[in-house]
């Protein structure tokens, strides 16, 4: 990886490396409010962009830095699929808090708010991600998947590294945002499906992204993971939020994480609710 690319935060776009909760237990909000103080102590008066995740029902924010909108996603080329455990954002129909979970983005996020067939939920014998808590999958679990994509001249591959390049190190970037729910029902959407990747008009497309979910919410907004829990993240991107959540075969995902192009094996943790209104900026109703 150049040295462009790790000026720009690479290592840090996806939510790896932070601490893990040695006995898994939730951790009580203290930890929580202790981490948003965090972030608002060391943002505070520097000048950074608006903040992501966020709730999408709160329409109003402080942050005036703005910036130009990417480009819609068909006039970009997808640079990067991966997903979390737990929706980051909270809207639609996925505003059911996880909980705190571990303070470090397991088990937290927001759940799909309907409900499901005891079918649905039923057990599978297979691992879907890794054993253990952190980045295993069950039916049930919402996924919150990221369709990154980028104006660079790329290759798609891991990491926001596959959405930048050495003559363009400052790109547009756009994330095209679904929430699913995981069923053990082989007549769901197949994720395997829904990330393939073919060339169309000369871009890199996920060909199959939903687009039976409703309108997108958009909004200004940045990179994510729980990284940015007590720093802000300096990488400025447009976000578009689908606000129905798709029901996807749990067997399916389990296939995807066996081998993909992007070298996704896990589930992601989820950054915090930004909830700061000097850290989150108005979306156009």
């Amino acid at each position: 990886m150049t040295i462009s690319r790790l000026a720009l935060g690479v290592a840090t776009f996806f939510c790896s490396g932070a601490l893990v909760l040695a006995d898994g237990h939730a951790v009580g909000d203290d930890v929580i409010a202790a981490q948003r103080a965090a972030l608002a102590a060391e943002t505070a008066g520097k000048g950074y962009g608006p903040q992501s995740p966020r709730d999408l029902n709160t329409l109003t924010g402080n942050n005036a830095r703005a910036f130009a909108a990417a480009p819609a996603y068909t006039e970009m080329n997808l640079c990067n699929i991966h997903f979390h455990e737990g929706a980051e954002h909270s809207g639609g129909n996925f505003t059911t808090y996880n909980g705190n979970g571990d303070g470090t983005g397991y088990n937290s996020g927001f759940a799909y708010d309907g409900t499901l067939t005891d079918a649905e939920l039923a057990p599978v014998d297979y691992p879907v991600g890794p054993t253990g808590k952190k980045g295993a999958l069950e039916p049930g679990d919402t996924i919150e998947v990221h369709y990154v994509h980028t104006t660079a001249q790329i290759t798609p591959g891991p990491t926001l590294g596959a959405c930048l390049t050495d003559q363009i190190i400052n790109p547009q970037l756009r994330v095209e945002t679904q929430v699913f729910v995981l069923v053990n029902d082989a007549a769901a959407a197949d994720f395997v499906d829904l990330t393939r990747v073919d060339v169309v008009g000369g871009y890199h497309q996920a060909v199959n992204l939903p687009s039976d979910t409703g309108a997108p919410i958009t909004y200004d907004g940045s990179t994510t993971g729980p990284d940015y829990n007590e720093k802000a993240s300096p990488i400025q991107v447009s976000w578009s939020v689908r606000p129905e959540v798709k029901k996807v075969h749990i067997g399916s995902v389990a296939e995807w994480m066996k081998a993909n192009i992007f070298d996704e094996r896990k589930a992601h943790g989820v950054r915090n609710l930004v909830v700061n209104p000097d850290l989150i900026s108005n979306i156009d109703s």
